[in-house]
């Protein structure tokens, strides 16, 4: 007999991780079809400037109140409830974009498709229950490529869709996934108990107990943070560089390389299988060297389009490998808590992520494309210094569990 505490291993098939992956990328997708429609939005409703601007932030700013206040649910819930729940959420708010008959309801129903758009965090930590400890990175990896596959690809999807049928036609398209996604994951996920059944207000007290609890937890999450922060410092500012080089390059342009971009999603299921196989921090310490030579590139060859896109491979690689090997670890720490320390993790590494959008647009503004790349340098030194320091101080391996 299975207890909650105890992932049942035989129901992860391969169909199911890959199902898991695909579901993570079509709801990731849905934080950012909004980017390259912002244009046509405006000119729709009447808007520009800084109250157009709303419409992505405010689905950023949603994106991280639901994983404060819902993932944790995925702990002292029903998951595949929860996710039900949560796809017919996010099919309401998307519909209600879709109708939008001005901006004020278009920024509230973006807000609600932050909040709802959690489920790839709950699928995660999911997967991670099901999956055998000797497999559990590679499963990690393989549904977290799933999730950044969306993220790159759903920008140029919604510059297509939006170009021939609409602003509002994306809408109702992935409104139309969402609900096909729910029905699929009805009859395809397995039920599973709740791991830690505790009253909502308990279970948002017991994050500050896991914070205090798990240094592991906190390393790993600011090697997240400094390393995201070090990969927004370089996106955020793309278009604007592409801008100022002798081509003019369009925001098409820039969105191509999201594209290439996937190479670095792609190795997360070989980088979690390295996880699985390697409990030390080498392989921390060696993707976020990959992601420091990458601003070297940047800064060397950066005016050049091939310049740029063998940046971005080597930059997307180390985040990607950074992240998923943090992911690993953090797992490890306790079976009965795995939403919760996402919540924490994640948290932190958007927080990591904001702060190094708003360095680099500064350092933008002051020293250009050099500035740019010096902050994205410095985070990831920065984290080099913090893993190798850990490394002396700590014990090297997680037990996996």
């Amino acid at each position: 007999m299975t207890t909650p505490s105890e992932p049942t291993h035989s129901s992860l098939s391969p169909a199911l991780i890959g199902l898991m992956a695909m579901a993570s990328a079509v709801a990731a997708a849905n934080l950012y079809y909004n980017q390259p429609l912002l244009g046509d939005i405006g000119r729709t409703l009447g808007a520009s400037g800084g109250a157009l601007g709303l419409v992505p932030t405010l689905t950023q700013v949603g994106y991280a109140v639901g994983m404060l206040f819902l993932v944790p649910l995925g702990d002292s819930l029903e998951r595949r409830r929860v996710i039900l729940t949560l796809c017919a959420c996010v099919a309401v708010a998307l519909s209600a974009a879709a109708l939008a008959p001005d901006l004020r309801v278009l920024v509230a129903a973006s807000f609600a498709v932050g909040v709802t758009t959690v489920i790839p965090q709950l699928l995660v930590p999911f997967a991670a229950q099901l999956a055998e400890p000797s497999r559990r990175g590679r499963v990690v990896g393989t549904v977290m490529s799933g999730l950044l596959i969306g993220i790159l690809l759903s920008r140029t999807a919604a510059g297509f869709v939006g170009t021939h049928l609409g602003w509002r036609t994306m809408f109702w398209v992935a409104a139309g996934l969402m609900v096909v996604l729910g029905v699929l994951l009805r009859f395809t996920l397995p039920s599973q108990p709740p791991l830690a059944a505790m009253p909502y207000p308990a279970l948002l007290r017991s994050l500050i107990h896991l914070a205090r609890s798990e240094p592991v937890l906190r390393l790993h999450a600011l090697l997240g943070a400094l390393t995201f922060g070090a990969f927004s410092a370089f996106w955020v500012t793309l278009a604007l560089h592409l801008q100022s080089l002798p081509g003019h390059y369009d925001a098409q342009v820039a969105g191509l390389f999201g594209v290439v971009g996937v190479a670095g999603a792609g190795v997360a299921p070989l980088v979690g299988r390295l996880a699985d196989k390697r409990g030390d921090r080498r392989l921390n310490a060696l993707a976020i060297a990959v992601l420091l030579a990458s601003f070297g590139v940047l800064w060397l060859v950066g005016h050049t389009l091939w310049g740029i896109a063998l940046g971005v491979v080597l930059l997307d690689l180390g985040a990607q490998a950074n992240h998923i090997t943090n992911q690993t670890r953090v797992y490890a720490l306790q079976p009965e808590a795995r939403s919760r320390l996402n919540t924490l993790y994640m948290v932190t590494y958007f927080l990591g992520g904001a702060a190094g959008a708003w360095a680099g647009t500064a350092a933008w503004t002051r020293a250009g494309w050099s500035g740019v790349c010096a902050v994205g340098a410095a985070m990831s030194l920065t984290a080099l210094g913090v893993v190798l320091w850990s490394s002396r101080r700590a014990p090297a391996r997680v037990p996996a569990t």
